[in-house]
């Protein structure tokens, strides 16, 4: 159980990094969509024009945004993707982007490949869209709705559950007390509340945004190229370094963290082995415990992990619900690894049980640890339709959580799993990449100071221009090949 001062410092810590992140957004109101910005308006020009540039330059591009009437725009908090690439080399990385608060933006390229490159650059919502779906996202609980199943005898009487439930009526509280995350159900008739089976998420038809604001996040306001009239910019060799450090924990990656060329992944902060081979993999693995915990995008990890290492056979654990957990086994060389979505919230297309049902925190704190133990866990997707402190007060719980782990098996290896971006097909209001991006900020600060590694699959999905929630196999794979490199740092796959 929490005392006192530990809840202090933790609503206080929630309180801090809230205010940092609405620090970083817009609060802006307008009355007039041609008020807003437009990237068809826009414009682009290079601040360091070159006619060949080496690898390793920069390339520096000014943006001026202007709204649909022609005019300047005089504020900043626009969500912009910056992105170069070249098609034929099936190259890509992310851009830095500056905002000068008055309109103008630096958008800062490092040029890492040889070739052609091309640069695009998205306006994905304007500043006034920011300002509307982050006012948004602060005022409701029930944009997505859970209906919870009881059993009492043979019938199953339901109820309304959720994290914030505004009724007067009898409640049956799930708290974790030590943690302080609560979710809640109504209290059905003469049934206990321990008899919850199973839960059920629904879209609940609820908007707080107005209809102008709903304007902005049609889908042919999204995402929108901003034009430009760069050709191709032309880059030499010249003089190249190459990282020579093998993946190390405790080491912040830079942003951009790495680049895309030939469909394989680069970072820039390590130098990564390829694990081409299931021989390779089944090395790196063997005499390994894999705990992966989080959405559907870690259980995709598990899923090509089967794919690439067909010695790997599903246990039938007898688990009642779709989805709930996944193991895998390979007897022979003394491989486990085991998928488990995390706690409330979880948001899917049916109902799942109850039954084996817990928070990342306790998850980790059931794990022994040891030096042929790994853990890698994800937050994010189904944290989008809430309040955005929800998931600020996971993170924290979580990384307490890894301290105590840590603390009692410090050869544990600890990895986080960014959140990757998702389309832009997806009701915008509970699930648009700009909170994805928020929570990317909050959890890179809450966890900076801890000796774990990080794969930013935010970076890389920007890198590859991946819009989908469930990114192709090839990008999920070289997400687990930094995982192989993290644990596996001295296995040669040359």
């Amino acid at each position: 159980m929490s005392t006192m001062l530990e809840i202090a410092k933790r609503n206080q810590e929630i309180d801090e990094i809230l205010a940092k992140l609405d620090q970083l957004m817009p609060h802006v109101t307008f009355s007039d969509f041609n008020k807003t910005t437009s990237a068809k308006n826009s414009k682009i020009t290079i601040l360091n024009p070159k006619d060949t540039y080496c690898v390793g330059d920069h390339l520096m591009l000014h943006l001026e945004l202007y709204d649909h009437s022609g005019n300047r725009k005089n504020y900043g908090g626009d969500f912009l993707k910056a992105r170069i690439y070249s098609s034929n080399l099936k190259a890509g990385a992310s851009g830095n982007i500056k905002d000068f608060g008055i309109g103008t933006y630096l958008v800062n390229f490092t040029l890492f490949w040889e070739g052609d490159v091309r640069v695009s650059i998205l306006l994905v919502h304007p500043s006034e869209g920011v300002s509307a779906l982050w006012a948004a996202r602060k005022k409701g609980y029930d944009k997505i709705g859970f209906k919870g199943k009881f059993l009492n005898g043979t019938s199953e009487p339901t109820a309304e559950c959720g994290f914030h439930l505004n009724r007067k009526a009898e409640l049956c509280e799930y708290l974790d007390e030590r943690d302080q995350e609560a979710f809640y159900c109504l209290k059905p008739k003469h049934v206990s509340c321990d008899a919850i089976v199973r839960l059920e998420p629904y879209y609940n038809p609820v908007s707080y945004l107005s209809a102008l604001e709903q304007s902005l996040l049609k889908r042919s306001n999204l995402g929108v190229e901003i034009p430009h009239a760069i050709k191709e910019i032309r880059v030499a060799q010249c003089n190249q370094t190459k990282a020579s450090e093998k993946c190390k924990f405790g080491v912040s990656s830079p942003s951009p963290s790495g680049f895309v060329w030939q469909n394989q992944w680069y970072p820039l902060f390590c130098n990564m082995s390829p694990f081409n081979t299931s021989k390779q993999i089944e090395t790196c693995l063997k005499g390994k415990l894999v705990y992966f915990i989080g959405d559907s995008t870690m259980r995709q990890w598990l899923e090509n992990f089967k794919i690439k290492v067909p010695s790997l056979v599903y246990l039938d654990i007898h688990i009642t619900g779709r989805q709930l957990k996944f193991i895998a086994v390979d007897t022979a060389k003394n491989i486990q690894i085991q998928w488990k979505k995390h706690g409330h919230p979880y948001i899917g297309f049916s109902e799942y049980t109850m039954k084996d049902y817990s928070y990342v925190t306790r998850d980790i704190d059931g794990i022994a640890g040891d030096k042929d133990t790994a853990v890698v866990f994800t937050l994010g997707q189904h944290f989008r339709p809430f309040p955005i402190e929800i998931f600020i007060r996971r993170a924290i719980n979580v990384r307490r959580a890894v301290q105590r782990l840590l603390l009692r098996s410090p050869g544990t290896k600890v990895l986080i799993k960014g959140e990757n971006t998702r389309d832009f097909d997806m009701d915008q209001e509970r699930f648009s990449n700009l909170h994805g991006y928020a929570q990317n900020l909050a959890m890179k600060h809450i966890f900076r100071d801890l000796d774990v590694a990080f794969v930013d699959a935010w970076d890389m999905t920007v890198a590859y221009a991946t819009n989908n929630v469930h990114p192709p196999d090839n990008v999920v794979w070289n997400e687990i090949i930094m995982f192989l490199n993290y644990i596996c740092p001295d296995i040669n796959t040359k």
